[in-house]
């Protein structure tokens, strides 16, 4: 190897190291964004989570399946099954960074895209999700939107940015999702 081909190596991995290690860019939505742009927006719970190979054995794949507790936008039924890349099976893992994480018996607002019949993705990976956190007493709910590791860029000016998304009420968020959508809210307690 010769003196100039190590010097251009060693400088394209100061370049790059100087680089933040990003694996996924996706434009940030907001909440209005989120309720518009699915197909379906859930409250419920997490009832399984199970990975297992694709059809074709070429990748991993996780199901989700949520027990729907209210529908505030399409009518998907009384439960959803949510099918995202990556997982475990066995001693084999794929990881997509990004999505949001599910775990069985939490408590969820998902906006959510069709992909089938019956099957469903979550909209805006990681974005799409909120997380139901209640007090002791069970009567008061925050919802969290999901943490998401994902570089996300402003839709307009296409620069890296911060989410404008943040932890409110469950009353609160299923209002502001009525709103987008231009619907009246009704007279039920979450």
């Amino acid at each position: 190897m010769s003196i100039r081909q190590v010097v251009r190596t060693l400088l394209l991995a100061a370049l790059l190291g100087g680089m933040p290690a990003v694996a996924t860019t996706q434009l940030a939505v907001d909440l209005s964004g989120l309720a518009r742009g699915s197909d379906a927006v859930v409250h419920g719970v997490v009832r399984r989570v199970e990975s297992r190979w694709s059809g074709d054995k070429m990748r991993i794949v996780t199901d989700v399946e949520i027990q729907v507790t209210e529908s505030l936008k399409g009518q998907p039924g009384g439960t959803v099954l949510v099918t995202q890349p990556g997982g475990r099976v066995g001693d084999v893992g794929q990881v997509v960074h990004g999505l949001a994480a599910f775990t069985p018996g939490e408590e969820v607002v998902v906006f959510l895209e069709k992909r089938g019949a019956r099957a469903f993705r979550v909209h805006a990976m990681a974005q799409g999700k909120y997380q139901v956190r209640r007090d002791e007493d069970g009567k008061a709910a925050l919802a969290v939107p999901e943490a998401s590791e994902a570089l996300l860029l402003d839709p307009v000016t296409r620069k890296p940015s911060q989410s404008a998304r943040q932890p409110m009420s469950l009353v609160e968020l299923k209002a502001a999702v009525r709103a987008a959508l231009g619907a009246a809210p009704k007279g039920q307690t979450p």
